[in-house]
């Protein structure tokens, strides 16, 4: 089943990819990476590009596998939750620009301080529970994925779409729409690898709650029911 399942990740990468490629030859513009919003607008944005939209999409199939999982499987509820969280402010920071023009500015900011403060005390409140549904999946292809996508996000992406790099590189043919369009097929290969993880993930922790007995917890809680008198 693992092997059907990587050659599907694999077509479906390259389909997609195809098809955004193919998208922008056949109409220039297409992919809209440098927007503007306005006529005093000299930056402009690539946030109506269908590749920002599909980036959008990849964090929120996420953040439902991970509610999924953090519903049915109850070894990995945990760590089901601090990736859920992580997925939330990817998914605060993609928006940003539809939340600062819409609502106020600089609310993204908010939002994320916010859930990253959520994350952090759920984390350290739990973290025992935390270390053992870790140590139950760690080392395993999920995580492996999940790790290298978030290494480009974090740590990679930062770097190579900084604008003075591409205003070196160019000199007088810099143009931002060239830094923006690198830095997006970046950001999205990267969101790619955090989906098929989150998906490796998910299969890995169904298949340890089926394995595993029923939790203590659990237990502990039927045992606190009220029992039924007599027969019926």
């Amino acid at each position: 089943m693992a092997p059907i399942r990587y050659l599907l990740y694999f077509l479906g990468i390259g389909l997609l990819t195809w098809l955004l490629t193919a998208l922008e030859i056949a109409s220039p513009g297409s992919l809209r990476l440098q927007e503007f919003a306005n006529t005093g607008d000299a930056i402009g944005t690539s946030e109506y590009s269908p590749v920002e939209l599909i980036q959008i999409g990849i964090l929120t199939v996420s953040g439902l596998l991970y509610a999924w999982v953090a519903t049915h499987c109850q070894p990995q509820r945990p760590v089901a939750i601090v990736f859920g969280g992580t997925a939330l402010v990817f998914f605060f920071r993609e928006l940003d620009y539809f939340l600062d023009l819409y609502i106020a500015d600089n609310f993204w900011q908010l939002l994320v301080g916010i859930t990253a403060a959520l994350l952090i005390a759920y984390s350290y409140r739990h973290r025992k529970r935390i270390r053992i549904a870790w140590f139950r999946l760690w080392p395993s292809p999920g995580m492996t994925l999940l790790f290298a996508g978030a290494c480009i996000i974090f740590a990679f992406v930062p770097l190579v779409g900084h604008a003075p790099l591409w205003m070196a590189i160019l000199g007088d043919d810099y143009h931002r729409v060239v830094k923006m369009a690198v830095e997006e097929f970046i950001e999205l290969s990267a969101y790619l690898l955090w989906l098929i993880g989150t998906i490796e993930y998910t299969y890995q922790a169904k298949a340890i709650a089926l394995q595993e007995p029923q939790s203590v917890a659990s237990k502990r809680r039927k045992g606190r029911l009220p029992k039924s008198k007599g027969r019926f």
